[in-house]
């Protein structure tokens, strides 16, 4: 069987048409388009999503004037950041082919990424949803923090004014030893980075890990809504206070951990009392404690006094036995 090349379909030969196989002119088509236009970023609205057992997905993408195939396979689509769903805004990168079976045109995509208003709110709101699910938000699973720890590892920017805040504070309410664990914390290198230094630090033997950085905007913040960095909070053994942006900014870092400062300096003091403070209760609690030994021994001195006088003098009862 010969093969329809590329060329051929160009311009017919000298003396008209010649005759080919429909897979001979199938599999040429398919080669002409993806060497004219290559890997190709393409977007619409997704519809008729399909994911049948092989774990394959299938969609089209379309707009207000025509619609477009699209099949993801399954290596690909199990690397997906957001689930897909109808009506959603989908920009996908792949190549042009024809379906040889069906002689249909279609995209294989190799990613996808959300696109239109909203698209960063759907993905964040489905990612909250699935690690929800799982119960990584459940207050039942997470640790209680000690009430005063002799050390603290930090994981932040070693740049960042974050740092400097927390370790002053902690200084001014009761000094203890603290560990600096340094982390990107924004930036395509973010995440990975602060999974690492995570578990760095819950290898450290310290009693509680402070997490954070400063304010930022929603895309600053982004590194602290990442599924990674979640899991990497709810696996670790130490306690954790997530204080990630300002009072306002809630990240799912901030609802993995064991607990949720509205800043970093809230952190620091949530992490530790105040010296003073447990100083003026201790001498609140000594007080009251050496009050009661007084009334306690003054009360077994009018005891003791009283069974003196009943029992009375023994040299007495012995003279009148």
């Amino acid at each position: 069987m010969t093969q329809l090349k590329f060329d051929d379909l160009r311009a017919p030969p000298p003396g008209g048409p010649r005759s080919y196989t429909v897979s001979q002119l199938v599999q040429a088509a398919s080669r002409a388009l993806d060497a004219r236009l290559g890997e190709v970023w393409v977007e619409g609205e997704l519809s008729n999503l399909r994911q049948p057992s092989s774990g394959h997905l299938y969609f089209t993408l379309k707009d207000a004037r025509a619609q477009l195939p699209v099949v993801m396979f399954r290596s690909t689509a199990s690397r997906l950041k957001l689930a897909l769903e109808d009506g959603i805004g989908l920009r996908c990168r792949g190549r042009l082919g024809i379906y040889d079976a069906q002689g249909r045109f279609q995209l294989t995509a190799d990613a996808a990424e959300p696109v239109g208003a909203g698209a960063q709110q759907l993905a964040l709101a489905q990612l909250r949803r699935k690690l929800e699910a799982e119960g990584l938000f459940d207050p039942a699973r997470k640790k209680p923090l000690p009430f005063l720890p002799r050390s603290v590892a930090v994981v932040t920017s070693v740049t960042g004014a974050a740092l400097r805040d927390i370790v002053r504070v902690l200084h001014d309410r009761f000094p203890l030893r603290i560990v600096v664990c340094g982390t990107a914390v924004q930036g395509g290198e973010a995440p990975a980075e602060i999974r690492e230094a995570i578990a760095r630090a819950d290898q450290l033997g310290v009693d509680l890990i402070l997490l954070g950085r400063g304010g930022g905007s929603s895309e600053d913040l982004s590194a602290f809504n990442n599924e990674g960095v979640a899991r990497a909070i709810a696996a670790a053994r130490t306690p954790i206070i997530s204080a990630v942006g300002h009072e306002t900014d809630v990240t799912i870092a901030d609802l993995v951990a064991d607990r949720r400062a509205p800043t970093p300096s809230a952190a620091a003091e949530m992490a530790v009392p105040l010296r003073t403070e447990l100083e003026a209760q201790v001498a609140v609690a000594r007080a009251r404690l050496e009050r009661a030994t007084r009334r306690q021994l003054e009360a077994e001195a009018l005891r003791l006094a009283g069974a003196r006088a009943r029992l009375g003098s023994p040299r007495a009862l012995i003279d009148r036995a």
